[in-house]
């Protein structure tokens, strides 16, 4: 397989998913490193890294090396590390050796300048595309509908991959306005949102609004909730002298304090001209002192 003018992480996929296009699911990645030139496969014993790759200068042969855990994270660790294996531009720090922290592996930008930071997410992104071809995404995202916690779930178990991976995915393929927040402890820990769902207020860190379907009453765990109304101004900046959008949560409780908040925005409904010269009328005896 020619991938030497692959530059992008798209590229390779597309390169890889042109030789492979009979892939089943979930992606048999350890099968896939195999035929990629990845000799070995190795556990990684030690906690301050969660891959790592071993290879000589031309890249001919390469050992994997990650960290026991969940299947679904050394999935995606092993992707990464396969990615950083068949992207040539990708020099490690130390020479013929890639060791990867779990921030690594959760990195989807980088700071202008940094050329590891870049490394990273572009491995993140060939692990991303990889476990979850796009095509494949397409078909199982055809028979969602409304946007539903459930099909993040359906989407993990069916790929194989974590619910936050599932999730970025389900966000990016989804045509409707939404956004998944993965929360820690009551903390805000990273928001994902499609392309046309606005600016989310709530830095990470912060504490998830009070106001949220997060602190009502209490939810059982590894079962979404249903989805129920909130206030807007939550998570969005909602603007003055404009009507305000309607915006829905729904929550899936997991293990170990973190939870994901799926929010939903609808489209705000056109307003009827006499509707706009009533709100324009009452705005402007307002603002002028009229009653």
């Amino acid at each position: 397989m020619d991938l030497a003018d692959a530059g992008s992480p798209e590229a390779l996929v597309k390169c890889i998913l042109r030789a492979e296009p009979n892939l089943p699911l979930p992606v048999p990645i350890q099968e896939l490193c195999a035929r990629l030139g990845i000799s070995r496969i190795e556990d990684l014993n030690t906690d301050e890294f969660e891959g790592g790759l071993v290879t000589d200068a031309k890249r001919s042969a390469g050992t994997i090396l990650v960290k026991r855990g969940g299947e679904s994270r050394r999935r995606f660790t092993i992707a990464h590390e396969l990615g950083h294996f068949l992207m040539a531009h990708h020099v490690p720090d130390q020479a013929g050796r890639f060791l990867c922290k779990s921030s690594d592996l959760l990195r989807l930008t980088a700071k202008a300048g940094d050329q590891r930071q870049r490394r990273e997410v572009e491995a993140n992104r060939f692990a991303a595309l990889m476990l979850m071809p796009p095509h494949l995404l397409r078909e199982a995202m055809a028979a969602f509908r409304e946007p539903d916690l459930q099909h993040v779930l359906a989407l993990a178990r069916d790929f194989a991959v974590g619910k936050e991976v599932a999730a970025r995915a389900y966000v990016q393929y989804h045509p409707e306005r939404i956004a998944i927040v993965v929360a820690g402890n009551g903390r805000v820990q990273r928001c994902y949102r499609s392309l046309s769902f606005p600016a989310i207020t709530c830095a990470d860190g912060s504490p998830v609004p009070t106001g949220s379907l997060y602190h009502s009453s209490p939810h059982r765990p590894s079962t979404a909730s249903d989805i129920a109304a909130c206030s807007p101004d939550l998570w969005i900046d909602v603007k003055r002298d404009l009507r305000a959008p309607d915006l829905c949560e729904q929550v899936y409780l997991q293990q170990n304090g973190f939870a994901m908040i799926l929010l939903r925005l609808e489209p705000v409904p056109e307003e009827s001209a006499k509707e706009r010269r009533l709100d324009e009328g009452w705005r402007h005896r307002f603002h002028s002192g009229r009653r």
